[in-house]
């Protein structure tokens, strides 16, 4: 050992993010949930035209594909703990969460508006 600082080990570096970030996953798919709520009752009656068997799959795989989009976080947030900004992670977190939920929702919400167009 040189006597520099490595910092920490991979592992405490993911179990570091999947502490944080788990616990928030909630609550992003709650918020997707609400926007296409939002958009469902918007549309009424006509989205209840698509509460079909492939309706509902087609439902199901954009809650999946969400779901894969918000684990990339991990890639950001475990390359910010490995660089010298780790001490500032807290900050860089919560721009990666408003960020994050926000570019989120605004995807949900073109999908959901294209799924029940009233006109």
């Amino acid at each position: 050992m040189t006597g520099m600082d490595v910092g920490p080990g991979l592992r405490d570096v993911i179990t570091d993010a999947l502490r944080y970030w788990e616990p928030r996953r909630l609550f992003y798919n709650v918020l997707l949930a609400a926007v296409v709520g939002a958009h469902f009752i918007a549309a009424w009656p006509t989205s209840v035209s698509s509460l079909t068997f492939d309706g509902l799959l087609a439902l199901f795989l954009l809650a999946v594909l969400a779901n894969v989009a918000y684990s990339t976080v991990y890639v950001a947030d475990v390359f910010i703990q490995l660089s010298g900004f780790r001490a500032n992670r807290a900050a860089w977190r919560r721009v990666l969460l408003v960020v994050g939920f926000a570019f989120a929702a605004i995807l949900t919400h073109f999908f959901a508006s294209g799924l029940w167009r009233t006109g």
